[in-house]
């Protein structure tokens, strides 16, 4: 087992691997740029160094400055948490070149799962359903238009080294066909230093739904059933849950297998997660695999009481998982929100500043993970997500409730935030019955309000302030008529934690 491992990585993310580390009494090394020198990561680990300036491609995406710390600070191993390096080839063969152990699937396996129209490829040819469209990459606009004659509009547009949702489009008819084309390209070349573009049908009405895999090298693959995610921005997920409320037992296990053979397929280690779309008749065609952890791997840690960063430093080190398939049950419901500094009135544009104060909730079955402290400057620099918010229950509907507690119970002073879109999702009664797919989100976003929660809580402490009690309450419905102080008393007990 190692010793020392470095962390490749920041936030809240790079906390939580710490975290395990720490149980399994292994020391850490963390990273950091100029602009995150107080960051909690920072003062957590065991060992510090500064790799460069506040920009990412000067400090946590160059590598060279990662992998000379790790040699200094005596660490055997390199986790790579998410985004940044974290399924960068290159890097994870200079990880094995150099001698140290790169905590995730070997670097000719990102290779092959980065290239989306090898991943398609590989996929069809194991018999795993893939979305109509191209296995094979274009440059030029004339292939591409001549794709589309043959199987129709709308398609999707796509980034051949994508992910995270950039380098992607849905064009409708040959009309809009040009200019999304050249938007794809650069985007594509501006994220991934590739301009190249696949082509898929485009299904307007759709769930995303991924399974969760973990495999070791000695041949042991399994499951961790599988999560919802189709509330998403721009392509990104706002709200996960574990598991899917559309998924039923016969179709869990075809998706659940899928995902197996999947992996079985390209000699995957590792934490890993394949993402798919299901159609209106509960087909479902395989989109890609992310080759590390997942953002929203919480939901499943709580519905099957895994902890999958163990299980990677386990795998890592060269041993078997700590469990078999038929160990694992699927508890319950678990649902997790992001809670980004953006403004979701203003296409999800970010929100930077200083946070002048943050309260999390607290209480039975709400976890949060989260690296930000009253002081902290959400920058332009990095991600704005603020925290993440993940809670289990019984039910979904005990899970949806539980999180609207703790929502309510969460204040973000400082900067503008998502909360209130989270609230406005929670309520909507589609998604209380289940009925979201991909496009939910841009369906609901204009009926959320445009007052923020540090305005909302302005003008009720203004309220609080002018009245000395509220009214005399004498039946239900006189309680019923005076909703402004059960709002004036939610207020003051964020107050009284303050």
């Amino acid at each position: 087992m190692f010793n020392k491992i470095l962390i490749a990585n920041r936030g809240e993310i790079a906390l939580r691997i710490m975290r395990t580390c720490r149980e399994m009494g292994i020391k850490t090394v963390a990273v950091f740029s100029q602009a995150d020198r107080k960051s909690r990561h920072v003062r957590f680990a065991d060992e510090a160094y500064c790799i460069g300036p506040a920009p990412a491609l000067e400090s946590y995406l160059d590598g060279d400055a990662i992998l000379k710390v790790c040699g200094k600070s005596g660490a055997q191993a390199i986790h790579p948490g998410y985004g940044f390096l974290s399924e960068n080839r290159q890097f994870a063969d200079k990880c094995r070149r150099a001698g140290f152990i790169f905590i995730g699937p070997e670097a000719v396996v990102i290779e092959k799962m980065g290239n989306k129209g090898m991943a398609r490829e590989i996929m069809r040819a194991n018999g795993i359903p893939i979305i109509p469209g191209t296995t094979d990459s274009f440059g030029s606009f004339e292939e591409i238009s001549a794709v589309c004659d043959t199987i129709g509009f709308p398609v999707m547009l796509k980034a051949a080294s994508g992910g995270g949702g950039k380098g992607m489009r849905v064009v409708v008819d040959a009309d809009g066909l040009l200019d999304a084309f050249h938007a794809v390209q650069r985007e594509s070349y501006a994220s991934f230093a590739d301009s190249r573009i696949l082509l898929e049908r485009y299904f307007p009405v759709a769930r995303h739904v991924e399974v969760q895999i973990l495999a070791d090298s000695r041949g042991n693959v399994t499951h961790l059933f599988e999560r919802e995610c189709s509330v998403q921005r721009r392509y990104q997920k706002v709200i996960e849950e574990c598991p899917s409320i559309y998924v039923n037992d016969e179709l869990r296990t075809r998706l659940s297998d899928a995902a197996v053979k999947a992996a079985k397929a390209v000699g995957y280690t590792g934490a890993g997660t394949v993402e798919f779309l299901l159609d209106d008749e509960k087909n479902f065609y395989f989109l890609e695999m992310n080759t590390r952890i997942q953002v929203e791997h919480s939901v499943t840690e709580l519905v099957t009481g895994i902890d999958i960063v163990r299980e990677q430093i386990l795998v890592a080190a060269g041993k078997s998982l700590s469990f078999k398939q038929e160990d694992i049950s699927c508890n319950g419901f678990a649902m997790e929100c992001r809670i980004y500094a953006e403004d979701p009135r203003n296409s999800y544009m970010p929100a930077p500043g200083q946070i002048k104060k943050a309260v999390f909730p607290e209480g039975p079955w709400v976890r949060i993970d989260s690296a930000v402290y009253d002081g902290w400057d959400v920058t332009l620099h990095y991600d704005p997500m603020i925290a993440k918010i993940a809670v289990w229950g019984r039910t979904r509907e005990e899970t949806r409730r539980r999180m609207l507690r703790a929502l309510d119970e969460c204040i973000i002073f400082g900067v503008k935030t998502n909360l209130e879109l989270h609230r406005q999702i929670l309520t909507d009664e589609h998604f209380i019955n289940g009925m979201i797919d991909t496009l939910f989100l841009d369906r609901l976003v204009d009926t959320v309000p445009e007052l923020d929660n540090l305005h909302d809580l302005g003008v009720i402490a203004s309220i609080c302030c002018m009245v000395s009690s509220p009214p005399e309450r004498e039946s239900n419905v006189a309680r019923q008529d005076t909703g402004l102080w059960q709002m004036a008393n939610k207020y003051q007990f964020w107050a009284s934690r303050f």
